[in-house]
């Protein structure tokens, strides 16, 4: 295995661990929309992004935006990891003064880029930034994750043809597209599909990838794949609860922390996977 896919897996398993964990001990939050995209969220902030953990301020950093807010304990796991506070503050996930809320808090938590939770604005808020660096010659990038569902909301529509009109093509955005939202499967409640011919209409470049390959990932992610003038979307196809069986593929998770008991299953597994990663037993 390339080592610096394994590194990505061994972060996004160690980001997977620690979602467990602080869910756990909030006793609430979203465990399947934090599961699915941490393989996506592990490549951003250890192999793509450019950033300094020690100055979260820095003018020409790319940002990271996450519109789907509700899956907040994945960006909390890897901004510890990244050294932007220490882990010990993911155990007061939820709790009064903590400065991990239950949706992102840009005044809280060094290194969120925007508070997001109202599923749609953060897309806005993303093609906002987008737009100012281009006005400012700033050469960072802006990527933003937005959720399956969340395609359902009319601003999301708003910006995308926003983003297009302005040509931002320093704009990635990514859907992490499990299917599975609070009440049920995507399309049986209100379908998106054809969703990468939606975006194509409205002057994007879209991808459409495997959401839990990492070399995948890492492809779309990369600078080669921008079409000068013109805005990326890429479809990552996820799994809801990706990493703990009894979660993968179970609307029920979408927001419920899991019990004592199922933490200590939960977490068994993924530390057998962390373990078999380390030994160079996993396969790509």
């Amino acid at each position: 295995m390339n080592d610096k896919i394994k590194e990505l897996k061994i972060i996004a398993t160690k980001l997977r661990i620690d979602i467990i964990e602080m869910l756990a001990a909030a006793g609430s939050g979203h465990a399947g929309g934090s599961l699915s995209c941490a393989d996506i969220i592990a490549c951003l902030y250890f192999s793509v992004m450019r950033h300094n953990p020690k100055n979260p301020k820095w003018r020409e950093r790319d940002r990271f935006v996450l519109s789907k807010g509700h899956a907040c304990p994945a960006l909390y796991a890897a901004l510890a990891e990244a050294g932007y506070f220490p882990r010990e503050e993911i155990f007061t996930l939820r709790k009064l003064n903590s400065i991990l809320q239950g949706h992102p808090d840009m005044n809280k938590t060094p290194g969120v880029e925007f508070s997001s939770g109202s599923l749609g604005q953060g897309f806005a808020a993303a093609f906002g930034m987008a737009l100012g660096y281009k006005m400012d010659n700033n050469p960072g990038r802006i990527f933003v994750m937005l959720g399956d569902g969340e395609c359902q909301e009319g601003i999301v529509w708003e910006t995308a043809m926003g983003v297009s009109h302005y040509n931002l093509d320093n704009l990635t955005a990514i859907l992490d597209y499990n299917n599975l939202q609070i009440d049920g499967r995507v399309s049986e409640i209100m379908e998106i599909a054809p969703i990468s011919e939606k975006f194509r209409s409205f002057g994007w470049t879209v991808y459409e990838i495997d959401g839990h390959n990492i070399e995948e990932i890492l492809w779309a992610l990369s600078p080669e794949r921008i079409v000068p003038g013109k805005p990326t979307l890429i479809v990552a196809r996820t799994i809801k609860g990706k990493g703990v069986s009894f979660m993968e593929n179970q609307v029920d998770w979408h927001g419920k922390a899991p019990s004592k008991d199922e933490a200590e299953i939960a977490l068994k597994e993924l530390r057998e996977e962390l373990e078999r990663l380390m030994k160079d037993e996993g396969s790509c």
